[in-house]
């Protein structure tokens, strides 16, 4: 196993429709996570992030303009940074890319980060500020 000494760079998609965040199951199914994935040459995090909305849990949508965050986690012996962003979501798919190995749930946005590892819940909590100030 390869252990990469420098953060290998995400992107995250918080998606939310009608004051609820949607969560989807982790690749082993034993944590609630957001669609995220690692960065690649020539696409912008903000495209890696609606990708991933759409392979991991069959949303369209839009982002907002700047990321509302970031966060830090540790996984196999690498740190990941995920810059993460609020996707604005128009469509739901009944079926998309990983649709038989993730399950996908709406949460009330002030709920939300109660579901989340806590690296994601300070970024989750950030979301539920900056709702509730609109």
């Amino acid at each position: 196993m390869t252990i990469v000494t420098s953060p290998i760079q995400q992107a995250a998609a918080i998606p939310m429709w009608a004051g609820r965040v949607c969560l989807i199951t982790s690749r082993s199914g034993k944590r609630w996570v957001v669609p995220k994935g690692c960065l690649e040459p020539d696409k912008t995090a903000g495209q890696i992030a609606l990708q991933e909305a759409w392979e991991e849990a069959g949303l369209i949508g839009f982002l907002e303009e700047q990321p509302v965050g970031t966060y830090r986690y540790k996984k196999s012996g690498n740190v990941y940074h995920v810059t993460t962003f609020i996707m604005q979501v128009t469509e739901m798919a009944l079926r998309w890319p990983e649709a038989d190995t993730r399950q996908r749930i709406w949460v009330a946005e002030d709920k939300a980060h109660k579901h989340v590892d806590p690296a994601l819940r300070e970024v989750m909590r950030k979301v539920q500020l900056s709702c509730s100030a609109v």
